[in-house]
């Protein structure tokens, strides 16, 4: 491992820590509390006693440093605290709707990328031609149309007038496909014209040129040298994006009741559980650096002429 890479881990760590300083703070300022929300809910009559000790309890009167201390020391050890709304410990919560959320936007990813890659390449080969001008219109419907529409439109659709699928999703394979397909429609639409736009500029390129003068079939060419030298731009978008699917599947959980991350920071939200919430922007951040580290290592991997 050479020193730039060294140096690149040590400065996501300290950009984690941040990270972690800035969360534990908004929720700190954060309107609403805690203690009183969950003694609502309990049914509980909320006096300024009663209140006070049910804070002291949760150790919300305690100085902002010394809970903040606490927190990152536990958070480094593993242990994301108890959470507020049914003294659960949170880092159970968090895994079992991770593996959820990961199912999810893995299932996404690769659904988009069967489909949008032979439509990027087609859109490229056959450029200005019918099938060009139709993939590029579809691309741009499918980028300009929220996740939440096309997910009411499918509900709409294939739940409550063909009655193919639950309304609810159970966890299953069925209640997966109509989450797959509304994170989908949105990703096919950009990786398919991002796809476009990097091999043209391939294409573009006189090593292709070259290539035909020699007399190399274009079949060769466009998947043996074009799309091959393609592919470190394809995976920087990849692995932006499964940052994004990863956060960004949280109204799409909502909506489908998918038992993923998404739905359980959603519900902790309305129940001021803010340990989740933590835990919640710490274990994003953390797949978002990583993965962009990752992205740049396999770049270096493909092209060392790349810096990391």
């Amino acid at each position: 491992m050479n020193n730039k890479v060294i140096k690149r881990i040590i400065e996501l760590i300290l950009l984690l820590v941040v990270l972690s300083l800035l969360t534990f703070a908004l929720m700190y300022l954060a309107p609403g509390d805690p203690a009183e929300k969950r003694l609502s809910s309990q049914g509980v009559a909320v006096t300024k006693e009663v209140l006070n000790a049910e804070r002291a309890r949760m150790g919300l009167l305690r100085p902002f440093f010394v809970r903040y201390g606490e927190w990152l020391w536990g958070i480094i050890h593993g242990d994301f605290g108890i959470s507020f709304k049914d003294d659960m410990p949170v880092a159970p919560k968090l895994i079992k709707g991770l593996k959820n959320t990961v199912v999810l936007a893995l299932s996404s990813l690769m659904f988009s990328l069967i489909i949008s890659i032979p439509l990027g390449l087609v859109a490229a080969v056959k450029k200005n031609a019918l099938i060009d001008h139709v993939v590029r219109l579809l691309s741009f419907i499918g980028n300009s149309l929220p996740n939440f529409l096309v997910s009411v439109l499918l509900m709409y659709f294939f739940c409550i007038k063909l009655n193919m699928f639950p309304i609810i999703a159970e966890g299953n394979l069925q209640g997966l496909f109509l989450p797959v397909i509304s994170l989908s429609i949105p990703m096919i639409a950009r990786f398919s014209r991002m796809i476009r736009t990097e091999v043209l500029t391939q294409l573009s390129e006189d090593y292709v040129t070259g290539l035909r003068l020699r007399g190399v079939k274009e079949k060769y060419i466009l998947l043996k040298n074009v799309f091959y030298n393609s592919i470190g731009h394809i995976f920087t978008i990849i692995a932006l994006q499964i940052g994004v699917l990863m956060g960004g599947s949280v109204v799409i959980e909502t909506i489908f009741r998918w038992p993923g991350i998404g739905k359980l920071v959603m519900d902790s939200i309305n129940a001021r559980d803010y340990p989740v919430i933590m835990g919640f922007v710490i274990i994003m951040g953390t797949i978002y650096v990583g993965i962009n580290l990752l992205s740049d290592l396999l770049n270096k991997v493909i092209d060392p002429r790349v810096e990391v």
